[in-house]
């Protein structure tokens, strides 16, 4: 199964809400400049993402001079799962089973119908039980095991490993 690009920059942007709202949880707002820029996204693209993610109830936006985006929930009951779904559909690897453009003629006597279930089930149990919560987290400790050595990162650092550039 391949994600989306869509996907994977709406992956990533509410990954960036998420850290802005664990790091700066009085202020959790981004605006969809610095979203994009941190996160290597075509801010063009990325505001139609953001509307979309506003419309699912994933983000909430705020107008103004600091307005931006933030999460609408908490970024600990926001799985990976969710996110995929709403983008992707279905998780499974051979959508034969799964409202292909025609039915498989053989359907109910394939050797490889549990095989795309255990496949599907498999990655459904991955991302279901990561949170964004829990990618930021694991960025931390990516940082903290990286603390003092030169990360291999674009010009473009996240905010949370802008306090430990890499060594000259």
């Amino acid at each position: 199964m391949n994600l989306t690009q869509r996907c994977q920059y709406a992956l990533r942007a509410l990954f960036e809400l998420a850290r802005k709202a664990e790091t700066n949880p009085e202020d959790p707002v981004l605006p969809s400049a610095v979203i994009a820029r941190i996160q290597a996204i075509p801010k063009r693209f990325l505001d139609g993402i953001l509307l979309e993610l506003r419309q699912a109830g994933f983000v909430e936006s705020r107008r103004g001079k600091a307005g931006g985006f933030c999460l609408a929930r908490s970024s600990g009951v926001i799985h990976v799962g969710e996110i995929v779904r709403f983008y992707n559909g279905t998780m499974a690897p051979v959508d034969c089973r799964h409202g292909g453009e025609r039915p498989c003629p053989l359907k109910g006597g394939c050797v490889f119908e549990s095989l795309w279930d255990e496949a599907r089930l498999a990655l459904e149990r991955v991302y279901d039980s990561i949170s964004l919560a829990e990618l930021v987290a694991r960025e931390r400790r990516l940082a903290a095991t990286h603390a003092g050595r030169p990360l291999d990162l674009p010009d473009i650092r996240p905010l949370a490993l802008a306090k430990h550039p890499p060594a000259a």
